[in-house]
């Protein structure tokens, strides 16, 4: 029996990245890209080498332009860690697993390094194939902790909860992770909203743009540490801006969520160093009556549009500038 697990690309709808610092976030699902593992019994253990894992190049032109699109690393990796922490999940919670191997491969449709959390739906799509597997129960609310431990401590991603917790969840969902609920329960407070709720996106993602998920981050993460009071009242009123987000969603107030997501944008420039490419990505949008703020890291946007004549204008600016536009699926 060949067992198929899938998962998401996602993007962050408001208050990322105050996700990584005990904030508020809200975040959907997107069904347009995704990535499949498959796992079937073998007598030994193996994971198959996919064409981004590959040694083997036509010459050193073809070499260098993979590198620029799929980075230094395969997928393999994610594999890895993914495995080896649910092991020790198992491990620790005792619990016991049958004596017998697998043949492990994967696929992923998503966007290479262009924030839409294509590792982590790797690894999100690998645990729910081992957990199928060995006939492992794991509760809803943990599992985003293990993919995460996995990218974290095993391969030193700079990465917050936001991405797996919505790969795990699907469709939209509010997240609290307010620190003394998190230290007493290691997860956060995650409230699903239905995606019927949410008016007309957009999202937006660069064909050219090459760059490492996670290395844009600059110095927040040691400023917000050392108690910088600017970043602190700048990660609080991104969390406000998801926790308004979702009474704005709730009562179709999309008047102010139009202005929220343009407003969560322009708090992050102000604690971190945005490129040029990624300016003129949310610029360009915006100029063609749009709102617009990152899914992630960057490379990718998200907003609103207020008809068919603003999403033909996305379409053709975005276009020259090599960005692509789709309307997400979410359910």
């Amino acid at each position: 029996m060949i067992i198929e697990n899938r998962a998401y690309a996602r993007a962050g709808l408001l208050g990322n990245p105050s996700d990584g610092y005990f904030g508020k976030t809200i975040s959907i699902i997107i069904k347009n890209f995704g990535a499949i593992v498959s796992l079937y019994q073998t007598p030994e253990l193996v994971l198959e080498e996919m064409d981004e894992d590959k040694n083997t190049f036509r010459n050193i032109y073809h070499l260098t332009e993979t590198v620029r699109q799929k980075g230094y690393y395969g997928g393999r990796r994610l594999l890895k860690a993914m495995i080896k922490r649910f092991y020790e999940y198992c491990e620790d919670n005792k619990i016991r697993l049958s004596n017998k191997n697998f043949t492990l491969r994967y696929q992923s449709s998503i966007p290479r390094q262009v924030g839409l959390a294509g590792s982590s739906a790797i690894m999100t799509a690998t645990i729910r194939a081992l957990m199928r597997f060995y006939e492992v129960e794991i509760p809803m609310e943990q599992i985003p902790n293990i993919v995460l431990a996995a990218e974290k401590e095993e391969l030193g991603i700079n990465a917050g909860l936001q991405d797996r917790v919505i790969q795990v969840y699907e469709g939209c969902v509010f997240m609290d992770f307010n620190k003394d609920y998190f230290d007493k329960h290691k997860y956060g407070r995650y409230e699903r909203i239905e995606a019927q709720l949410l008016p007309k996106l957009y999202l937006a993602y660069k064909t050219d743009l090459s760059k490492v998920s996670g290395a844009v981050f600059n110095n927040l993460k040691e400023r917000f540490e050392n108690g910088d009071e600017f970043v602190l009242k700048t990660i609080r009123e991104l969390a406000d801006v998801a926790e308004q987000g979702k009474k704005a969603i709730l009562n179709r107030d999309y008047e102010l969520l139009n202005e929220l997501i343009d407003h969560n944008f322009d708090l992050r420039c102000k604690i971190m160093n945005i490129s040029d490419s990624n300016m003129e990505l949310v610029r360009v949008a915006r100029e063609s009556g749009a709102s617009a703020k990152f899914t992630g890291s960057g490379g990718a946007i998200i907003g609103m549009y207020k008809d068919d004549d603003v999403l033909s204008k996305l379409i053709v600016n975005l276009k020259k500038i090599n960005a692509r536009v789709i309307k997400p699926y979410i359910v």
